[in-house]
């Protein structure tokens, strides 16, 4: 592994052990067995090499994600999202630190428009996603719009990101997936 891998690497171990605020530039050299100053030849800033790995975290959560909606299991869409949102749930504490740090890269995109608009467009296509595992649509060229079927993934998404902020915050408060959909069915 080369150094610009080897600093990638560092910089997500520190983001799920420090969390994005807390890793500075000697933190990510440290873990990744690299010199300081080569943070800047090969990535430009800290801050860019930051960015990267919180995408590429986010982007392998996106992708478990998206396998969990593909593998649950149900007759309805209702019944999808619960199986959904059960094996989601099962996997947040194993993943918490992850959790931590992209919550907190997501306060940091409000103050950098490059890393704000990579996660807008990762957001876009998860939901487009999330919609169309949950309703049995997948394969669909369809852009996302004001559809109920974008609708769907918007609100699945929000609620993702919504238990993830929960959990973090107070773990035991967290709804079970059967509890979720008693609680949708109350909304009728």
């Amino acid at each position: 592994m080369g150094q610009k891998d080897a600093l990638l690497d560092g910089a997500k171990r520190c983001l799920v052990e420090k969390g994005y605020g807390q890793t500075t530039a000697r933190d990510i050299a440290e873990a990744s067995g690299a010199h300081l100053g080569s943070i800047g030849y090969h990535y430009g800033s800290k801050d860019r090499l930051m960015n990267l790995a919180v995408l590429e975290l986010s982007s392998d959560w996106g992708d478990t994600i998206a396998r969990l909606v593909r593998e649950a299991n149900g007759e309805s869409p209702l019944d999808r999202l619960t199986a959904s949102l059960a094996a989601i749930r099962a996997t947040l504490s194993e993943t918490r630190d992850l959790q931590s740090a992209s919550i907190q890269a997501l306060a940091q995109a409000q103050f950098d428009d490059d890393l704000r608009a990579q996660f807008a467009d990762g957001a876009s296509e998860a939901r487009r996603e999330i919609a169309a595992l949950l309703l049995g649509k997948m394969g669909d060229d369809q852009p996302a719009s004001a559809t109920a079927e974008a609708v769907v993934g918007s609100l699945v998404y929000a609620l993702v990101v919504g238990l993830v902020a929960q959990f973090l915050i107070d773990p035991d408060s967290l709804p079970e997936a059967e509890q979720m959909k008693a609680a949708f069915g109350l909304l009728r």
